[in-house]
């Protein structure tokens, strides 16, 4: 499998060519040709306009055919009218990228993209600001800055923000491994880039410009994938663009922002909201700040500015800590001010220099304090410079992340110089220092929801087959919305407790089915239409006796009929009424998004609460998360006041819930309200479940997601010829120990043939890439056997990844020395090609060394055709097609 990333010759071009090269002052050609060549571009670069003969001191050519030899990346820098001819010249000429600068209408970016399609040219843009990689002495971008080298890779879909990003970093001394203005995305998107950067030994950091997304699937693959190994900031614009209770807005494609915050919450990234918070970030990143804990310590000289940064971190959910004894009495000898032992720490305005060491080096000694923002305000008998010294001087000694805060303009100048040379982030504004760390410190939070795989549980596969009867069902009648009795039906059919329920059609009915139940009882309207049943007046709670439900029934029927004439009204629903003085009602919800697929939320039963969202799928873990966030004031020790909540229980509604909607793309909406919890459980009192038109015949049973599930279905157990047992399994994201392991036991000679090259070791950022799969582009399938202990051990792997054509899939293939005679390597393969099969592949093919004759035999008497490699005489190019049969 190849080890360079397809989008290689686009952001490490071997040769470029600008066309529309100028040398008219001001034009785009002309900065961008200038760029090239002033920042020292090491390739082969060519100059393409019709107009010149040379350009810059460089020989021009009348069209990008005249040159004469395939060209790794092209800039398009022409007129609107010219874009879909040199296009077709690009296409024509064997160019394999090309950036286009200039901005299109809908009609002419449709025409360039199938023609680009039809001869495999790859496209960035339209409205690209361009490209640059400092280190390597790429300027290929529209910008009058110079791009200093770093470790920081900026990806935009503005090249005006770039621009804005650019202009702060020149003057702050920040650096970056790569800049990138996608522009329009019409081809080259967020997925494959940031697929790019996640392997690229230059970029330490990432920062994201987010305006709209176009394949949320490909986005959050690759999203999670590189922030596992490198810290992310994403900062999108739109956020208050559409109803932030409607996730299903279709404003900015449907990309409300409370869903769009759930998914960077779930892929492990630092989300901040405004250009102010993304330079902070950026410049704390560029420094090393990296706080793992959201909690805080505040030493400050005077009580406004601690009480400032103090208010905000409570109002971010930052934790102010508790000082231990032994720091409290070790502040208390500094002398002075009661405040001074407690947090925020006030030490007076007139606190020296040394009373600044003494009281940070108290802290340092308190196991609790692990951040600390230092805060100083320009009094009269304050020293900036000279506390600003002591802080560079401890810096340096201390376990501690320091944060600073000089309040002022002109005094303190020049003590924030020297913090800021010293790499220690400091402010003006307290609120800012406190809004940092709190941005940052989430990413290590984030991080711990990324690791989890979820979903596909084998009990939600069986459970599926009963509930798609009663959907098919349903959609065959043309029902869209489903009753209370079958939505809940649906929900028991997955673990779910409710109540339960029937309906009576007539008052005399409701007599004899209350009595039936069991008194007291519950009334409800049977409309499946009516969104909410009590707004409509149609719910009766805590009936006693058969002349109540008589009188209840035509109340109930009476009132909605008022309020909803067009309601078709099929009876009313009767259940038990559950009577929990202790419980608490929320509510779970299930929304279709239009860019991210299925989101829940869980809330308190008052529609006016706020939520809290995440995607599926959800495993315990995610849920538990979920709910912390929803009800963090929820008792959870003994019974108090509010009365004692049985967590666990809400832990597997949601899990429920989740397996569910994973499992049935036709649910369009589903809502559980209220869900009653209390220390007995979890009940669902009611529910609503909307349904639709699945997926088209053919498609991947996960197409609707953002996030695919794990896909527990693919796992297979069996035994090899010895009676030995061995399982074939889709690889997780805890998989990496086995996988070093493996590779570790490896000989010499098989890591060889595996990778074609001597590799004596994995780097984090390839175990991340081997274990941290989105299982929809990209497969990998691990064979495992327990050892003498019964530790799952690791024994063979099989995977393919996309190729660049999006037809067909490349694969690899490795099998330990011990286990290379027993038909492994045919089990994994054939069971990689029904997964790349049954996703609608063309093909799958893989390089083997011409030297490698097992392997050679292997794929042959697997159907593959043996051809020669089309680029190395060493190698040989195996191919299978696949078309389903």
């Amino acid at each position: 499998m190849s080890s360079h990333h397809a989008l290689s010759t686009a952001f490490e071009p071997a040769s470029i060519a600008v066309i529309g090269a100028s040398d008219s002052p001001g034009s785009v050609g002309r900065i961008i040709f200038r760029n090239l060549v002033e920042g020292g571009y090491r390739g082969t670069l060519h100059a393409v306009n019709p107009k010149y003969e040379r350009i810059q001191d460089h020989p021009c050519h009348r069209s990008i055919e005249d040159i004469g030899r395939p060209v790794n990346l092209a800039i398009i820098a022409t007129p609107a009218r010219m874009l879909h001819n040199v296009t077709a010249q690009c296409g024509r000429s064997g160019v394999r990228n090309a950036i286009i600068v200039g901005a299109t209408g809908r009609t002419l970016e449709r025409r360039i993209i199938e023609t680009a399609r039809e001869s495999g040219l790859r496209l960035l843009g339209p409205g690209s600001l361009g490209i640059a990689r400092p280190g390597s002495g790429l300027n290929a971008a529209l910008t009058r800055i110079a791009v200093k080298p770093g470790e920081i890779a900026l990806v935009s879909q503005s090249g005006a923000l770039c621009s804005v990003v650019l202009d702060w970093a020149s003057t702050q001394g920040v650096g970056f491994s790569s800049v990138i203005s996608l522009g329009g995305t019409v081809d080259i998107d967020f997925g494959e880039t940031l697929e790019y950067l996640t392997h690229d030994p230059q970029t330490r950091y990432i920062l994201l410009y987010v305006n709209h997304i176009r394949n949320a699937r490909h986005f959050m693959s690759a999203l999670r994938s590189a922030a596992r190994i490198k810290p992310i900031i994403v900062l999108k614009a739109g956020r208050h663009g559409a109803d932030e209770n409607d996730t299903t807005a279709a404003a900015h494609g449907g990309l409300a922002d409370v869903v769009f915050d759930a998914a960077m919450r779930r892929a492990g990234v630092v989300r901040v909201n405004n250009l102010d918070q993304l330079f902070f970030a950026t410049k704390a990143l560029s420094c090393g700040f990296r706080p793992r804990e959201d909690s805080l310590a505040i030493v400050s000289n005077g009580s406004g500015p601690a009480d400032l940064a103090a208010d905000r971190a409570k109002d971010l959910g930052t934790t102010l800590v508790n000082l231990g004894s032994p720091t409290i009495a070790a502040l208390e000898r500094l002398g002075g001010r009661e405040r001074r032992s407690h947090n925020p720490l006030d030490l007076g305005g007139d606190a020296s220099p040394q009373r600044y060491r003494d009281a940070i080096l108290a802290l340092a000694e308190d196991a609790a304090v692990t951040n600390l923002l230092v805060i100083l305000s320009p009094h009269a008998l304050v020293e900036p410079v000279e506390v600003a010294q002591e802080i560079i001087d401890l810096s340096a000694q201390l376990r501690l992340k320091l944060c600073c805060c000089w309040m002022g303009g002109g005094q303190v100048a020049e003590a924030r110089s020297l913090l800021e040379q010293a790499g220690i982030p400091v402010f003006s504004a307290p609120e800012a220092a406190v809004e940092l760390l709190h941005d940052i410190s989430r990413f290590h939070h984030s991080q711990t929801l990324l690791l989890q795989t979820a979903g596909g549980g084998a009990a939600a596969y069986r459970r599926s087959g009963g509930a798609r009867v009663l959907i098919e069902t349903l959609l065959n009648q043309r029902r869209h919305t489903l009753s209370a009795m079958e939505s809940k039906a649906l929900l028991r059919s997955y673990g779910i407790a409710v109540t339960p329920t029937t309906v009576a059609h007539d008052a005399t009915q409701a007599l004899f089915v209350a009595e039936q139940v069991g008194f007291p009882v519950a009334m409800k309207v049977d409309a499946a239409e009516l969104a909410s049943k009590s707004e409509s007046g149609g719910v009766r709670l805590n009936i006693n006796t058969a002349e109540s439900v008589w009188s209840a029934y035509h109340d109930i029927v009476d009132a909605v009929r008022l309020r909803h004439p067009e309601a078709h009204i099929t009876g009313v629903a009767i259940e038990p009424y559950l009577y929990r003085p202790r419980a608490r009602e929320f509510s779970i919800q299930v929304v279709r998004d239009a860019i991210f697929g299925p989101v829940i939320s869980l809330g308190p039963e008052d529609a006016s609460a706020p939520r809290t969202f995440a995607l599926p799928p959800l495993n315990p873990v995610l849920a538990r998360d979920l709910i912390d966030t929803a009800m963090p004031t929820a008792p959870r020790g003994p019974r108090s006041p509010a009365g004692t909540l049985n967590r666990a229980a809400v832990e597997q509604v949601l899990v429920s819930v989740s397996d569910l909607v994973c499992e049935l793309p036709w649910v369009r909406e589903l809502e559980i309200g209220p869900l009653i919890i209390d220390a007995e459980g979890a009940v669902a009192a009611d529910a609503r479940v909307v349904i639709d038109q699945g997926l088209p015949a053919g498609s991947d049973r996960y197409a609707h997601m953002a996030i695919h599930p794990y896909p527990l279905h693919l796992v297979q157990d069996w035994k090899v010829g010895d009676g030995r047992a061995v399982r074939t399994r889709p690889i997780r994201p805890e998989d990496a120990g086995l996988l070093l392991a493996f590779f570790n036991g490896l000989s010499a000679e098989t890591r060889y043939m595996r990778f074609m090259e001597e590799l004596d070791e994995l780097s984090p950022a390839m175990v991340a890439r081997f274990t941290q799969i989105d299982y929809d582009r990209e497969m990998a399938l691990i064979a495992t056997t327990p050892d003498d202990a019964g530790t799952e051990q690791m024994i063979g792997s099989a995977r393919y990844a996309l190729a660049a054509d999006g037809e067909s899939v490349e694969f690899a293939l490795v099998v330990a020395d011990g286990w290379q005679r027993f038909g492994l390597g045919r089990r994994l393969m054939g069971a990689l090609i029904e997964v790349a099969r049954a996703k609608g592949y063309r093909s799958i093919f893989g390089d083997v060394l011409g030297n490698n004759p097992k392997m050679l035999r292997l794929m042959h008497g697997l159907g593959f055709l043996v051809q020669p490699h089309p680029e190395e005489s060493a190698l040989r190019r195996v191919v299978k097609a696949l078309h389903g049969k």
